[in-house]
């Protein structure tokens, strides 16, 4: 399975957003390149536990199954799957783009070394580092093949 704890992996995600064009138009979905980045940038971050969410009441039901549903192999996430509101974007703060691919860069990096033992995801619950850096490249991958990258 693919996860951004591998130096590989991370070198190819790398390169697919330094491709990102600022102009690029989603193949689905609602945001544009820049909301994307932006939503990328702070998934990371709740990964990180520096921005904190509430679960879900379904997500509390299903989470778990759903969890080792999506980490079972390396099938793509689906498109147009919902987001928790914390990281919805409807608004983008102006930065810029250059920039916002180098933070998001230096977070899936951070991620990835990072030692703690994972995080409380808003719908799949508590998660292992392991399936957090799984989960960040399967995040990472869906949003970048959205735009092309």
């Amino acid at each position: 399975m693919k996860t951004t704890r591998d130096a590989a992996t991370r070198t190819a995600l790398f390169h697919r957003i330094q491709m990102l064009d600022a102009n690029a138009v989603a193949k689905w979905g609602k945001m544009d390149v820049k909301q994307m980045l932006h939503h990328c940038i702070l998934w990371e971050e709740m990964a990180l536990g520096r921005i904190k969410t509430k679960r879900s009441f379904m997500g509390r039901i299903f989470g778990r199954f759903v969890l080792r549903n999506i980490l079972k192999d390396d099938t793509r996430l689906t498109r147009n799957t919902p987001t928790s509101p914390e990281i919805k974007i409807d608004v983008v703060p102006s930065t810029d783009f250059s920039s916002q691919k180098q933070h998001w860069i230096a977070v899936i990096e951070e991620n990835a070394v990072n030692t703690d033992t994972g995080f409380t995801h808003p719908f799949f619950g508590k998660l292992t580092r392991d399936q957090v850096c799984q989960m960040s490249y399967k995040h990472t991958d869906h949003h970048l093949r959205q735009f092309n990258g």
